[in-house]
């Protein structure tokens, strides 16, 4: 897989928190509105955000230390608007750590969205299933992970305010009323919907027969290479969190056939109208 090495904008002058500061107060200088509820959307599944009634787009090449999207199908935009009623602040792409962001940059977005007014955090990613269970277009409610990045964050001393989000304790990290509440939904309106745990690799290659192996041995239900930091810098500012996976393809080890990017963006495509439904009921509970 190619990929684009970014650009960063980088300011080693300034402190993280001083960032966090500009970049929020760039977005507010572009509305007055007070988001309840942040979202980052992930591939194949930006098409959620055009539910927004909008009232601000801002490409992320607009806004101070953002970095930029390069993954297949991430827009690279941030929507401000209403979807049932609700104020939203949406990510139409997220930053990899395979794309060559440090820890610090891949979760600002994150800080911002809370300064700007967001207590909860629907986080939604595409996955490779490794739960025979499970099949392509379906969604699994992460109520547990399992971190194998083994990334650590090299700008601590300019980076203080993530120091807490790299220290969390085994804890209940996502939020167990919007599980059921996600949940429920897919009962109420019958699709396929799961409860299981996620599995967070660095990527960017997808896994090998033997590395899917492992991921299902260790107790995942799919696999993925995002989410995670998002989740942990999430919690650590006490937000609520909800992730959702779309499951895109089921891995078989023993008659293991390749995947491509292509193939994933539009078998997570399926999963949006289903996204969708849980996103706009839990903003119909608010």
């Amino acid at each position: 897989m190619q990929q684009r090495i970014p650009n960063f904008m980088s300011s080693p002058e300034l402190s993280y928190s001083e960032k966090v500061s500009q970049a929020t107060s760039f977005v507010r200088q572009q509305t007055d509105s007070v988001p309840r509820v942040a979202i980052i959307l992930g591939t194949g599944l930006g098409k959620l955000a055009t539910h927004i009634t909008p009232e601000l787009t801002l490409p992320y090449a607009e806004i101070p230390h953002f970095p930029q999207s390069t993954a297949l199908s991430h827009q690279g935009q941030l929507v401000v608007g209403t979807l049932e009623e609700i104020t939203v602040v949406a990510m139409q792409g997220r930053f990899h750590l395979y794309e060559g962001y440090p820890l610090a940059d891949a979760v600002l977005p994150v800080h911002v969205m809370q300064s700007l007014g967001a207590d909860i955090l629907v986080v939604s990613n595409a996955s490779g299933g490794v739960n025979p269970k499970y099949a392509g277009g379906d969604i699994m409610v992460m109520s547990s992970h399992i971190n194998l990045m083994f990334r650590q964050n090299h700008q601590l001393s300019n980076a203080s305010l993530i120091a807490p989000a790299l220290e969390q304790p085994g804890t209940l990290l996502y939020d167990q009323d919007l599980i059921e509440l996600a949940l429920q939904t897919g009962r109420d309106q019958d699709f396929a919907i799961h409860e299981g745990c996620y599995v967070s690799l660095t990527g960017p290659n997808y896994e090998t027969r033997s590395e899917y192996r492992m991921v299902r041995k260790i107790g995942g239900d799919v696999v993925g290479m995002s989410t995670v930091p998002e989740v942990l810098t999430a919690h650590s500012l006490n937000m609520r969190v909800l992730a959702l996976s779309a499951v895109t393809n089921v891995a078989k080890p023993n008659v293991l056939t390749e995947t491509t990017a292509e193939e994933v963006v539009d078998i997570a495509r399926l999963a949006e109208p289903k996204l969708t439904a849980i996103v706009t009921n839990l903003l119909r509970t608010l």
